[in-house]
């Protein structure tokens, strides 16, 4: 009982650590070993179906960075001083019965033919009925973005817990970063578009105020 509880404090303790790290000390790098943990809490997350339609492209170059800083305005200050730079994508070719799912249940997921059938016989109906994702192609991408918010979250929290700052960031003309990682062959011929981007580091200096959220009476409700 003692060990849970603590694990809970230290859960909630990364919880209030955590803030959106407006500014970076660019001296103070991430460890390899640490920043493979936190790539890995992304990795492991958990996705829609299990069809893990994301990538994550660590943008490490100084001359790509101040490119991409004048495109994603709210990145710019964040490319300058964080340790690492994470710009998630998230896949396009996600329709039930695209190349893409079938290989996934049959290489990643190790499924038999006649599960993938039946698998893909409920999935056409999800999307096609229940959520009607299939209506356009931004419906179908704005879904598969969805999922890699849960992969952004993951590794927000994981950094948190280990003492590494990070910044989610979705301040970026969607086109021009598009096209910016086209022109250098990052999207896999248009299987991906950006999503969201994420900035991690040490902050160079603590926030001025104090962490401030709703009450849990005014935002949950039983029924």
């Amino acid at each position: 009982m003692l060990s849970t509880t603590i694990k809970k404090q230290e859960i909630l303790d990364a919880f209030y650590f955590r803030h959106a790290t407006k500014e970076y000390d660019e001296s103070k790098k991430i460890s390899e070993e640490d920043f493979q943990f936190i790539l890995e809490a992304g990795r492991l997350s958990p996705s829609s179906y299990g069809l893990e339609p994301w990538k994550f492209l660590i943008v490490q170059s100084p001359e790509f960075r101040e490119r991409l800083g004048k495109i994603a305005s709210g990145a710019e200050v964040k490319l300058k001083g964080a340790s690492h730079f994470v710009i998630i994508l998230a896949r396009v070719d996600i329709r039930y019965d695209s190349q893409y799912i079938i290989n996934h249940m049959k290489t990643v997921q190790k499924m038999p033919d006649e599960l993938i059938e039946m698998i893909v016989k409920g999935f056409k109906e999800f999307q096609e009925t229940k959520l009607k994702l299939v209506e356009n192609e931004r419906t179908l991408f704005d879904w598969s973005s969805k999922q890699t918010y849960i992969a952004l979250a993951n590794m927000l929290t994981a950094a948190a817990q280990i003492g590494i700052d990070s910044t989610p960031i979705e301040g970026f003309y969607f086109d021009e970063v598009h096209a910016l990682l086209k022109s250098e062959g990052l999207l896999e011929n248009e299987k991906y578009k950006p999503s969201v981007m994420a900035a991690f580091g040490y902050r160079k200096e603590d926030p001025n105020r104090p962490k401030t959220r709703k009450n849990l009476s005014e935002i949950v409700q039983w029924v």
